[in-house]
């Protein structure tokens, strides 16, 4: 009786790692781990009573639909989870989740159009992602962001049209990646892509099966391949004058600011505006068609061609104008510090930093591919008010240019 019960006590120890439900079939393998195979049987499900002590699950070739939150609840140490060739449609966030050990994650050959990428931040110990012949159509901004463990990524075979910038970037053990058989669309949005193959050690395997699919001009032309032409960053100028303003009751200057950028696709112009009492992002036109300012646009007047006037300026308006040029490529900005003085002498730049200091034909400063951002000092520009006496001559003359950039701002819109 005695060597009986302790059979049993031994069976009820060992229960637990032996648990293996009927579709599958379990064993242990040479380095210690406990593999459930439910491959090839039809399941429709996720069986339930796996040990708790499965590393590996093979689920492939088997007709599952969805994956819910506690599908794999039971199996919290798995290390590699084989669901390739289902018909998985549906994977509830959290369902990956709860598996902090998992390394290999196969989901290959399914019909997933979303997938929960959320889950992924928990997964830092992934190396090897499979998410080919699917569905999905886009990789969110920073999806992949602290897998960095990540060696081979399967993208392949989905209906992805483009990829965000960066969306490799902080990979550092990436080593393969596949993107062939996508209908990616090669517009400038995508040239980021072309740059980073060409820089990056990770092999992009069947690279020359990488195609554009549009627009029509590039259609099966390699991704690694778009024209370089075709997709410039940004250049910016800033160019800046001040003039005085009629009499009135707070009596200040005009500060007029011209914005000129250039770049493929056409750059769009933003504003930054920083003083001591606020921040201002400006994108796109304050003023409206019929040279009425947008409501609550009212103090900065941004003009679709790149024109900024500020009248009235004022100690308050003190601070850094930064114009910001924006495409597909990249991002330039420039910027000027403006201050306010009072004296009877008319607007005046001085240049802080800057090599060009002292040189004729000095307003303006720029950044683009042929400067160095880093070596570009800021200009400071001294609005001066200058009084009624003084407003004849070059003070007259100068403020009859300002007026005919705010009409310039209007005519080119």
């Amino acid at each position: 009786m005695r060597p009986l019960l302790g059979v049993l006590a031994l069976v009820a120890l060992l229960s637990p790692g032996l648990a293996c439900p009927t579709p599958c079939s379990c064993s242990t393998k040479k380095n210690g781990r406990l593999l459930a195979e439910c491959a090839y049987r039809e399941l429709r499900d996720v069986p339930r009573g796996l040990s708790p002590n499965v590393t590996i699950l093979t689920l492939s070739a088997n007709r599952l639909g969805r994956l819910g939150r506690a599908s794999l609840a039971e199996v919290p140490e798995l290390q590699s989870l084989w669901l390739g060739y289902n018909h998985i449609s549906s994977v509830e966030p959290g369902a990956f989740a709860a598996l902090p050990h998992l390394k290999n994650l196969d989901l290959s050959h399914n019909r997933l159009a979303d997938f929960p990428w959320q889950d992924l931040r928990n997964l830092s110990a992934l190396q090897i992602l499979k998410l080919s012949n699917n569905r999905l159509a886009a990789v969110p901004q920073g999806a992949l962001a602290g897998l960095r463990e990540l060696r081979s990524l399967w993208l392949n075979d989905n209906e992805l049209a483009t990829l965000a910038r960066g969306t490799f970037e902080g990979l550092p053990a990436l080593a393969q990646l596949q993107l062939f058989h996508n209908p990616f669309n090669c517009s400038c949005k995508l040239f980021w892509l072309k740059e980073w193959a060409h820089d990056t050690s990770v092999v992009l395997s069947r690279a020359g099966s990488t195609l554009c699919a549009a627009p029509a001009r590039l259609r099966g032309r390699p991704v690694t391949d778009i024209p370089g032409a075709l997709c410039v960053p940004p250049s910016a100028q800033l160019t800046y004058l001040s003039g005085p303003a009629a009499a009135g009751p707070r009596d200040g200057p005009t500060l007029t600011l011209h914005c000129s950028v250039a770049g493929s696709p056409p750059p769009e112009i933003r504003w930054q505006i920083r003083t001591a009492a606020r921040r201002v992002d400006i994108r796109g036109p304050t003023v409206a068609r019929d040279g009425g300012a947008k409501a609550g646009r009212q103090r900065f007047l941004a003009f679709k061609n790149g024109t900024m006037a500020i009248p009235d300026f004022g100690k308050e308006d003190e601070g850094t104008y930064t114009c910001v040029a924006v495409n597909d490529v990249g991002t330039r900005d420039v910027s000027v510090n403006v201050a306010l003085a009072g004296s009877a002498n008319p607007a005046e730049e001085l240049p802080r930093d800057d090599p060009q200091a002292g040189h004729p034909g000095g307003h303006s400063c720029a950044k683009g591919d042929e400067l160095d951002p880093s070596g570009m000092g800021e200009k400071l520009v001294i609005v001066y008010r200058v009084s009624s006496q003084a407003r004849s001559g070059a003070g007259a003359r100068e403020f009859r240019l300002g007026i005919l950039l705010l009409a310039l701002g209007l005519l080119l819109w």
